[in-house]
Order: structure tokens, then C-alpha cells, then sequence
């Protein structure tokens, strides 16, 4: 019985850690729309805390340093990621109302977290999700290229000053490339509510990004075959990084897409490598 009771409580305090959460993000939201689902999960899940109050003859407080650390996610990576983070949590709570199935107070909180899920959740309309495919084409295509022309050079080169030079002039030139492309892509297809403009500057500035860490290891390395190795090592926390993110935010795998980037980026990495050895081997140049 204690057992139960400690786990009734420890639901009832991610009920109302909740719903500070969800009144905390509706607070700070300033479309009508994400406000009102924001304020509709807040409400649901302050009723669960009575609901449960009933059970534990208790009124515990929220955890601050959740609702501290869920909005801070909020704030640097988007209300869907937070909201979608903090549903996640959950997962062991709903688990744990199937202990109680028959109980109609429990089953009523099961099919509310069911449903913050699916339809809650998935309505939250976030600006940054529509250019999501934008971000994925920046990073994705600085992660194959500048990861295999890295490679290449080192074996071409053997300079980390000329090697970093070398790969920021073509960083540069692919990013402004890679951004021009995605203008045009965008203004041929005319969808609604996406604009050309932003969806070029969140690929551009998504390249850019992954060029400056994986240049950064060159110029503070003097090894060149220990600055691509952390080069590679940075490149394979952008992907998991990244994909986390990804999965998160659009409810996927994470394994999948990982798995993906990670064998394109270093296949292209490791062609490029013996190309750059081949070619210093049997061309005679030497620099």
C-alpha cells in the first residue's frame, strides 16, 4: 500500500508540474491559437491533481526545477519540442494509471494524456516546423560535403591552417549555394504560408553552423589526422543532436534518421579520404 501511495503522489506531482508548465508557456505565447491548446492541457491536467488528491489525501507542489528546465527548452528550441518533451515524461505515468484500469477516475486520466498526444499537441502550429526541411537540406548537405572534403584534404594537404582555409572558402561558397537553391526550390513550388526568403536563410545559416564546428578543430589542433578525427566526432554529435531534436519535435524515429545521416556523412568521408590519398600518392604533387 505504501508503494502505491509514493507512486500516487509522484503522479500527482507530474500532474500539477504540468499545468505550471503549460500556464507558464500560455503565458508567454503570443498566438491565440497555440495559447488556448496550451491553456486547454493546463486545465486538464490541474483536474487530474484532484482527481489524484482524492486518492493520496495530499496536495504536494509542483517540481521547480522541472518547470524551470521545460521552459528554458521552450525558449532556446520551440514550444513543440518542450510540449512534445514533457508529454514524453509521461509515458511512465500513463503506464502506471493501467494499474488502476477499471477505476473510472484513472481511466479518465489515461484517455486525457492519450489524447494531449494525439490531437493537443499535433495541433500546436510553430513557425519554425514549417522550414524544418530547410534545416535538415543545410545540415544534411554541409555534414556529406564538408565532412568528405575535410577528409580529402587532410590526405591532400597535411596543413590544418591550409585545410581549415581550404574548407571555409568552400563552406562559404556551398552555403550561399545551398541557400540560392532552396530560393528558387521554393518560389517554383509557391506553398502557402512558406516563404522563399526564410526558408533560404534557415538552410544557409544551417550550413554555416555546421561549417564553423567543423572547421573549429583545425584551427586549434596541430594534427591534421587529430582534428578530423574530432571533426568526425563533432559531425556524429550534430547528427544525434539534431535528430533528437527532429524526433521530438515530429513524433518519429530517432533511429532511423540517424542511422541515415550518420552512414551518408561518413561513406562520403571515407570515399573521400582514399580519393585525397590516392591522388597525393600517384599525381607527384606536393604541398
Amino acid at each position: 500500500m505504501d508503494k502505491d501511495q509514493d507512486l500516487l503522489l509522484g503522479m500527482q506531482v507530474d500532474e500539477i508540474t504540468s499545468c505550471v508548465f503549460y500556464r507558464r508557456l500560455a503565458a508567454l505565447e503570443k498566438d491565440p491559437h497555440n495559447q488556448a491548446i496550451l491553456q486547454a492541457i493546463a486545465d486538464d491536467e490541474v483536474k487530474h491533481y484532484h482527481l489524484l488528491r482524492r486518492y493520496t489525501g495530499k496536495a504536494p507542489g509542483h517540481s521547480r526545477r522541472m518547470v524551470f528546465w521545460y521552459v528554458l527548452m521552450a525558449r532556446l528550441l520551440g514550444l513543440t519540442f518542450a510540449v512534445r518533451l514533457m508529454e514524453r515524461s509521461e509515458v511512465s505515468a500513463q503506464n502506471g494509471y493501467r494499474k488502476w484500469q477499471g477505476n473510472e477516475d484513472f481511466e479518465v486520466i489515461a484517455a486525457d494524456e492519450v489524447r494531449h498526444e494525439t490531437e493537443l499537441v499535433g495541433m500546436i502550429n510553430e513557425q519554425r516546423l514549417h522550414y524544418m526541411g530547410s534545416v535538415v537540406l543545410g545540415l544534411n548537405d554541409a555534414l556529406v560535403e564538408l565532412t568528405g572534403a575535410l577528409a580529402g584534404f587532410t590526405l591532400a594537404l597535411r596543413d590544418p591552417g591550409l585545410i581549415a582555409l581550404t574548407g571555409t572558402i568552400t563552406g562559404i561558397a556551398a552555403a550561399l549555394s545551398m541557400a540560392s537553391s532552396e530560393y528558387l526550390s521554393v518560389k517554383s513550388e509557391d506553398v502557402p504560408g512558406r516563404s522563399a526568403v526564410k526558408a533560404s536563410l534557415y538552410t544557409g545559416v544551417a550550413y554555416l553552423f555546421t561549417v564553423v564546428l567543423l572547421i573549429l578543430p583545425f584551427l586549434l589542433l596541430p594534427s591534421v589526422f587529430l582534428a578530423l578525427g574530432c571533426t568526425l566526432s563533432l559531425a556524429m554529435m550534430i547528427i544525434a543532436g539534431f535528430n533528437y531534436y527532429y524526433s521530438v519535435a515530429r513524433n518519429e524515429s530517432f533511429w532511423h534518421r540517424f542511422r541515415e545521416m550518420a552512414l551518408l556523412s561518413f561513406g562520403v568521408a571515407a570515399f573521400s579520404f582514399l580519393i585525397g590519398f590516392l591522388l597525393k600518392r600517384f599525381s607527384g604533387i606536393e604541398i
